[in-house]
């Protein structure tokens, strides 16, 4: 069986840095950070009282009042960034096929501020009047029902699921959605992933945990990755979603192609429920994996969106498999954490990357790892890597390769090329 190819004809975005594609790009190419004060709830007596919050966000700016009502934020964010791509890729719901046209997101936790609401509300009041929790807490809360609104919106009756696999949720997605094309089982997928979890849970699980930044006093600079002071990540929230297409399905309706998907990658660190393999197994089979699945060599690769969460020990795992996978080759490629402005959007993390790595091949330029300072260096990272510390970099990027890693081993690789006849 032959298999198909599968092109990129839109993009979507609500992120800390921007609330459109276009805000979000002209943003990241400038090192915008997205960090400040939690505004979602009162974080003074946490840890961490910082995030990378969406702003100027309105659900009512995009979607029915009433309808909104039955979201959890999650499921808002992921809505406004599929209609944005779906808008993008100029789809025309009267001419296609909806049989063949399906959404598959990525989510690593879901509702989960429906959650608590909903739990609180039935602590205040299961001594009173006993039990009471809101009707649509199970359709707000469960992590695969933003795939269900989205198509439930268009009418898409096609291949309709989300996966969860903690922070590489939105690649796994985006790896599912590619094969599904391939196979020739949909010509179209809406594709992607969100995550809302910048409340007091999402925080102070994460607090407890030692992975969070708690640079109180200094937000924008908090997420550094690659540099000796780094503390942890920074929480971030949003959504990225692509559309991902059948490239003759895409030419004979006349669609601008953004790039091309030329293969994906999975694999496990079999090694601990939080930490990467110190060595950067996984990071390093889940890279080769994809390169085989694309039929590339290590050198065809121009960019690397690293995971690079800023934690002390996974940016030093991820360079030690970027080393062993690339060689001498890992010296002429360019390597960037837009993490370092976005913050980490946990299960949303892949979308927007993916997003990142396809404007990057479109337009040859690679946003920075900002926030580093001259001098602070981790001595177990080799800086003759070109980290593009600090301000975008020109230069030809024929294939970038998105990494996301999450707990409990999984990692998950994503390469876009440039897309040609």
């Amino acid at each position: 069986m032959e298999l198909k190819r599968v092109v990129v004809t839109g993009l979507g975005a609500l992120t800390p840095v921007g609330n459109t594609v276009p805000e979000f790009w002209n943003n990241i190419l400038n090192g915008v950070s997205g960090a400040g004060p939690i505004t979602h709830f009162d974080a003074s007596k946490f840890k961490t009282q910082f995030a990378c919050e969406v702003k100027n966000f309105n659900p009512a700016d995009h979607i029915d009042r009433k309808e909104a009502r039955k979201m959890d934020l999650y499921t808002q964010y992921a809505i406004v960034a599929a209609k944005e791509a779906v808008t993008d890729a100029g789809i025309d719901v009267e001419k296609e096929d909806l049989d063949k046209v399906g959404v598959i997101l990525g989510v690593g936790i879901g509702g989960i501020h429906t959650f608590e609401e909903e739990v609180a509300g039935y602590e205040k009041t299961k001594d009173t009047i006993g039990p009471k929790f809101n009707p649509f807490f199970i359709p707000k809360m469960i992590a695969d029902i933003a795939a269900g609104q989205i198509s439930i919106m268009y009418g898409f009756h096609g291949p309709n699921f989300t996966t969860t696999s903690a922070c590489a949720s939105s690649s796994n997605a985006i790896a599912d959605a590619f094969n599904y094309i391939r196979l020739g089982k949909a010509n179209i997928i809406v594709t992607g992933g969100a995550e809302a979890a910048i409340f007091p849970a999402g925080v102070g699980g994460f607090n407890s945990m030692h992975a969070l930044s708690t640079r109180n006093d200094d937000p924008t600079h908090a997420s550094r990755p690659f540099s000796a002071s780094r503390d942890g990540f920074v929480m971030g929230e949003g959504a990225g979603c692509l559309i991902l297409e059948e490239l003759e399905h895409a030419k004979a309706r006349g669609a601008k192609i953004y790039a091309e998907v030329a293969g994906t990658g999975a694999s496990a660190d079999a090694y601990h429920l939080t930490a990467s393999h110190p060595e950067g197994l996984g990071a390093k089979l889940v890279m080769k994996n994809a390169l085989e699945d694309a039929g590339m060599k290590p050198e065809d690769i121009d960019y690397i969106n690293v995971h690079g969460t800023s934690t002390p020990v996974g940016d030093i795992s991820e360079v030690k498999a970027i080393k062993d996978l690339f060689g001498e080759h890992a010296y002429k490629l360019n390597i960037s954490s837009t993490k370092s402005m976005t913050g980490h959007l946990l299960g949303a993390t892949g979308g927007v990357e993916a997003i990142a790595c396809v404007l990057s091949v479109k337009n040859d330029i690679v946003p920075p790892t900002i926030n580093h300072e001259e001098g602070d260096n981790d001595e177990n990272i080799d800086y003759n890597l070109n980290f593009t510390f600090n301000k975008a970099q020109q230069r030809t990027v024929r294939a970038a390769l998105s990494n996301t890693f999450g707990f409990g081993g999984h990692n998950a690789c994503v390469i876009v090329k440039k897309y040609t006849e």
